[in-house]
């Protein structure tokens, strides 16, 4: 039956290629040698057969190959304005892109989180669509692609450009793309694994250096030689003019950890696309215990229950359901880590795992991470907890306007925190994250007033009979906003008193009015800000209006290569990743209201992409379990130093990360 099926998928990916070869179109190259540029074609060059109005069309068709997994923005240029999204490339590989029309014409507003709601996965790369502008697009005349900020020598080269009805996404070649330890076939890079006996060197290698680190650190990891009043659980207090977890000890606390802390990276989207895959993992034998209520360990994605964004649900195939038990789908980090440590692999990647944190100085496993190591006594941790009622259709908002909401949001925080309520090592709860509706709130409100009957529809115009201007949308945005923080704290607070109501995650920004709303219903004020640095005057104004002390839940660098992406914020190479997170963190930690950093995350994500098609090389780890060891040591100094830098006793260091 296997022989079969290999035979099958091999005449499948012949047939795919010979009708790629045999249609023998213009290759339209974009070349860029290390500076922001573009290339720009008319679309009688690309098509003569291809009109101006594609209007009447849902996609964009082309064949795609990249040198570099670097995103680029592809433009349309029409008479009323240019539209733009970006795409995310595989490496070294010839695909068949359907990009879907729509993409260029409104901002999405389906979904609870941005991460649902701005990118989704396709078969042979991946779309970002969240920056805009959009428009119609009734009178295309070129299209660009564009590059920022290349390292090195790049191309990106189309061909067979048209515009169909339906979908064509395939991938061409070479196939396979993934070899059987989950590397990029297509790239090479000093290390790569060539066979099993070379892993395990490796393996053995780091498992004989692995040694605790000196970062004078309690029990619970707070700094020994500090004490302030114990209460046997977190806490927050300000010293000095400045902000600090305290520990239950009484140890003040800096929070220096990852995102994602687990066992997998799930590989989405494996039916349709076997053929992609050198040989693809078992599933029994990986399969993670699961605590009762709590999702599978080391799913490193987003929420459960992210939307895939493509909005089909043919594109999403493939994954077993988060929460029940199984595999969400397959991993080829697991399958490396069952090649390491055998049968009983689980427990000793936990204990593995508790080492590295030891030997690099991370005291918190952040959100996302597996929720058994979290509860195992062995470090602190944060839990991210929902069941709020957040609606996709409403952005996100829920309705707290409707019978027995508040019934609904504590039956969800007591299912939740009660079984948490006596654990000294959990620091606090995250109630949310990114929500997609802040700056957006004028959106908001024309979707409430557009959608079905709701009380919070109900409410809306009630509110608006006594006067229906922008300011006073946005008014009644935040007092809504403001209800279902204030539930939510206070269900929390019921079922566990001990605990950090820790927030809700903004993404990026936050705007004065979501602040003040923020005030009373938390103890921390939670961010996640990609980029170089944060901005100060962002962390001030946080600050001054909140009164409280500020955690940036998420951060990271990345750098193209190994088929994986360079995230969110690109370095040159592994080495400067190391350099940018010092800088970001250290002067992130100098701020006397920023009582911790969290790095997102724990491993690269896989080359073919997660739910959404993200596929970062953003890790701690790679996919065959090894550590990135010049971000690493950078990561190391850094943690030595938090005590001295956030004191003010230090300032933070100043070399910044070299982009390209």
């Amino acid at each position: 039956m296997k022989i079969q099926k290999t035979i099958l998928t091999v005449l499948a990916a012949g047939i795919i290629l010979l009708v790629a070869c045999t249609r023998n179109e213009k290759t339209f190259t974009a070349s860029f040698d290390g500076k922001t540029g573009e290339q720009k074609w008319a679309v009688p060059d690309l098509n003569p057969e291809m009109p101006s109005n594609w209007e009447t069309f849902e996609y964009l068709s082309f064949d795609l190959t990249a040198t570099t997994t670097q995103r680029f923005q592809l433009k349309l240029y029409d008479k009323e304005g240019m539209r733009r999204i970006g795409v995310h490339p595989f490496q070294g590989a010839w695909v068949r892109v359907s990009v879907p029309l729509f993409r260029f014409k409104k901002m999405n507003t389906q979904g609870t989180t941005m991460s649902a709601t701005y990118q989704a996965g396709l078969p042979g790369c991946w779309l970002n669509f969240h920056s805009g502008p959009f428009g119609s697009l009734g009178q295309v005349d070129s299209l660009g692609i564009a590059l920022v900020s290349p390292i090195g020598q790049q191309s990106i080269q189309i061909k067979n450009v048209e515009l169909t009805m339906e979908p064509q996404d395939t991938i061409y070649s070479p196939i396979p793309l993934v070899d059987k330890f989950g590397q990029w076939i297509p790239a090479e890079w000093p290390g790569k694994v060539a066979d099993e006996a070379q892993l395990k060197a490796s393996w053995a290698e780091e498992d004989a250096a692995l040694k605790p680190g000196e970062f004078k650190y309690s029990k619970f990891g707070g700094y020994a030689d500090t004490q302030l009043k114990a209460t046997g659980f977190f806490r927050v207090e300000k010293v000095d003019g400045i902000w600090w977890f305290v520990d239950p000890e009484g140890h003040m606390f800096y929070s220096t950890g990852s995102t994602g802390i687990g066992p997998r990276i799930d590989v989405s989207r494996i039916q349709g696309r076997e053929y992609a895959y050198a040989e693809l993992p078992p599933t029994a034998e990986l399969t993670t215990p699961v605590p009762p209520g709590q999702r599978p360990g080391g799913a490193a994605d987003r929420p459960a229950g992210a939307q895939a964004g493509r909005g089909e649900g043919r594109r999403q195939q493939g994954a077993g359901q988060q929460g029940s038990g199984r595999p969400a789908g397959y991993s080829f980090y697991t399958w490396n880590l069952y090649r390491r440590f055998g049968a009983d692999w689980y427990q000793k990647w936990m204990d593995f795992t508790v080492r590295r944190m030891d030997a690099w100085g991370l005291n918190t496993i952040a959100n996302w991470s597996d929720a058994t190591l979290g509860g195992s006594q062995r470090k602190p941790y944060v839990v991210s907890i929902g069941g709020w009622g957040n609606n996709s259709a409403t952005m996100g908002m829920p309705d707290v306007y409707a019978d027995g909401y508040a019934a609904t949001v504590e039956e969800s925080a007591q299912r939740q925190c009660a079984q948490r309520k006596d654990d000294p090592y959990l620091i606090g709860y995250f109630i949310g994250n990114e929500p997609i509706w802040p700056g957006r709130e004028q959106e908001l409100v024309n979707i409430i007033l557009k959608g079905e009957d709701t009380p919070m529809k109900a409410a809306l115009a009630k509110f608006l009979e006594a006067g229906d201007t922008p300011e006073r949308r946005i008014e009644f945005v935040y007092a809504t906003y403001e209800k279902f923080v204030s539930f939510v704290d206070k269900a929390i607070k019921k079922h566990d008193p001990n605990h950090l109501n820790l927030g809700l995650r903004f993404g990026g920004s936050a705007h004065e009015h979501l602040i003040k709303a923020s005030k009373n219903s938390f103890d921390v004020f939670s961010i996640n800000v990609y980029g170089y640095s944060i901005n100060r005057d962002l962390l001030q104004r946080i600050a001054d209006l909140s009164e409280l002390p500020i955690v940036i839940g998420e951060f990271h660098f990345g750098t193209p290569g190994r088929g994986l992406a360079p995230g969110l914020a690109q370095v040159k190479n592994q080495e400067e990743r190391g350099v940018a997170f010092r800088y970001y963190v250290e002067n992130a930690a100098s701020h006397p209201a920023v009582i911790g950093t969290h790095w997102f995350q724990w491993l690269d994500q896989p080359s073919t992409g997660r739910n959404d098609g993200e596929n970062y090389n953003i890790g701690f780890l790679d996919v065959t379990d090894r550590p990135y060891r010049e971000f690493i040591d950078a990561v190391i100094e850094t943690n030595k130093r938090f005590f001295d830098v956030h004191s003010g006793k230090v300032p933070p260091v100043d070399r910044k990360a070299i982009v390209n």
